[in-house]
């Protein structure tokens, strides 16, 4: 039985390494955006009502036995606390992780995101301003600061993964972490 939580910022690689070690264990992997969010067209713009992610994530969560969930969930989330058997922190230099989200926001909705004409470019635009704000934001905000001053709470196990290393690097540090 394994319940492990990867988080960092956004673009750090959280999803795609908690996606590739779900697959390695055959366990569930759970994304806190598909609790955090509202499905919409354009996605990622409808905050879901707090206590229905809650009790949405509550009844996946607990209606497995190892599953490994990727996102940030501080504050909103830290029900779940009590279910994690390890917390993996990732850190990726800014200048790597905005080019990665770059790369993922052209990817999703085409190289037209960053013409001032495109419907979506205000949003991107805002998105990749929140974004970089990351490693020098305050406590009031999805930062550093803020996951630092979350990791310190914790009693269980944290590995943090610094750098930026592929997937298949971290992905097997974590499993050398998991081994006997």
């Amino acid at each position: 039985m394994k319940r492990i939580h990867i988080f960092g910022a956004s673009g750090s690689g959280t999803t795609t390494l908690a996606a590739a070690l779900a697959c390695t264990l055959n366990c569930r992997h759970f994304d806190t955006d598909d609790y955090y969010w509202l499905r919409t067209e354009p996605p990622f713009v409808k905050v879901r009502d707090r206590r229905e992610r809650q009790a949405l994530l509550k009844r996946d969560l607990e209606a497995t036995d190892s599953w490994v969930l990727s996102g940030s969930l501080c504050g909103w989330g830290d029900f779940a606390i009590e279910l994690f058997h390890m917390v993996i922190f990732l850190w990726v230099p800014p200048d790597t992780r905005m080019e990665r989200l770059r790369r993922r926001e052209i990817q999703r909705y085409g190289p037209e995101i960053e013409e001032p004409s495109h419907p979506m470019f205000k949003a991107h635009s805002r998105f990749l301003q929140w974004a970089e704000q990351y490693d020098t934001g305050d406590l009031d905000m999805r930062s550093k600061a803020l996951h630092e001053n979350w990791l310190a709470k914790l009693r269980i196990p944290v590995l943090r993964l610094e750098g930026p290393e592929s997937v298949e690097v971290n992905l097997s540090k974590v499993l050398a972490t998991l081994s006997p």
